[in-house]
């Protein structure tokens, strides 16, 4: 298996043993990440963006890389997140496959892939390492930590593990804490790939390849990711033409919303390794901040907002959407609840956005403004 890295990606070495939450430690391990913009003399104008599961390092196009990146009308010179006046950094989630170190890279220590002998991965580890690659850059302090879903979770691990990192915070359609509905979709997903007799308890290759269990776990996250009500707007019942059906296949895709998501999920399934997505999947399932609160009780609430409340930043901006599944904006409102609690100076801003989960990636015209707003009050 190979990984697929963006041309221009840099990498930071991270410190050798890189010990790991759960246990183990990782040799020789690196991070990936790319920049945008210039470090100030002052060093105090830097951004770190933390990404979703999927995501690589390339947010936005950049001299390494001309190519537009996932977040390409959110990044760059006169944009939300201007790269005129901050130096922004996005980095690849550890356990990744996009260049940071996970289940497919080399074990130094055995020579052949990693697969399922890499340690546990927690979304802390992530933070830590990311937390790494801030430091070694020469940055004492970011203005502002940026996490999207599940960088949203790797963004309060790392505020609450690395105290006064970051002055202000964003946490974008993120959570405080694994829900229960999160944690079914994502268990099915794993499942998909599991059952699939090609992974092959994760020892599979390019010829013998867990197509169909990829191919499932995609469809079923992008059903989560967007909103009933574009669903319907966007596709209807709309049939698809007779030359697009395969009248061989009695159940063959017969609607345009099937057509989209195969499409999608075939896009998908050769450009992201699934040992690496089984991994990555269950740090979010793990992951509570309550786990931070001191004297942790059996009131889970209650530990969440202790754990919020335990992390120390000066302003927030907590975005949710009203039609988001999968992280519902109650557990952003959770958050910014919390960190108010602390002393910070934090809102929250549910969007009616009907995109679901993925409106941060496409709802440009509501995020920007909100994003350019908090961040010019800085």
């Amino acid at each position: 298996m190979t990984e697929f890295i963006p041309p221009g990606t840099r990498f930071f070495d991270l410190p050798s043993p890189f010990p790991m939450k759960r246990g183990g430690a990782l040799h020789g391990a690196r991070v990936a990440f790319e920049t945008w913009g210039t470090l100030n003399a002052a060093r105090d104008n830097a951004i770190l963006i933390v990404t979703g599961l999927s995501p690589d390092a390339h947010a936005a196009s950049n001299h390494g890389n001309p190519e537009p990146g996932w977040w390409e009308p959110m990044l760059g010179p006169g944009k939300p997140i201007d790269s005129d006046r901050w130096f922004v950094i996005c980095v690849n989630s550890l356990g990744s496959c996009k260049g940071s170190t996970g289940p497919a890279s080399l074990n130094p220590d055995t020579g052949a892939l990693y697969r399922l002998d890499f340690p546990d991965l927690s979304v802390e580890d992530g933070a830590d390492a990311a937390a790494h690659v801030v430091r070694g850059l020469g940055i004492a302090q970011l203005a502002c930590m940026i996490g999207n879903s599940m960088g949203g979770m790797t963004a309060l691990a790392l505020l609450a593990r690395h105290p006064g990192l970051a002055r202000t915070h964003i946490n974008i359609s993120g959570a405080a804490r694994a829900l229960p509905f999160s944690i079914a979709i994502r268990s099915l997903q794993r499942e998909a790939i599991r059952l699939d007799p090609d992974w092959n308890h994760g020892r599979y290759d390019d010829e013998r390849y867990p197509e169909s269990g990829m191919r499932m776990a995609r469809k079923l996250g992008v059903i989560t990711y967007r909103s009933a009500l574009e669903w319907d707007g966007r596709f209807g019942r709309v049939r698809l033409e007779s030359d697009r059906r395969d009248d061989e296949d009695p159940f063959g895709l017969e609607f345009e919303v099937e057509s989209y998501l195969e499409g999608h999920a075939r896009r998908f399934v050769r450009r992201f390794d699934p040992n690496c997505y089984l991994y990555l999947s269950r740090s979010m399932d793990w992951f509570d901040i309550g786990d931070y609160c001191t004297a942790r009780s059996g009131d889970s609430e209650g530990n969440t907002r202790a754990g919020l409340a335990s992390i120390r930043v000066d302003k927030a901006l907590a975005i949710g959407v009203h039609t988001d599944i999968l992280f519902p904006p109650q557990q952003q409102e959770e958050i910014a609840d919390g960190l108010r609690a602390s002393g910070a100076d934090a809102q929250f801003l549910p969007l009616p956005s009907p995109q679901g989960h993925d409106a941060f990636l496409v709802d440009i015209g509501r995020f920007g403004p909100a994003v350019a707003a908090f961040l010019a009050g800085l």
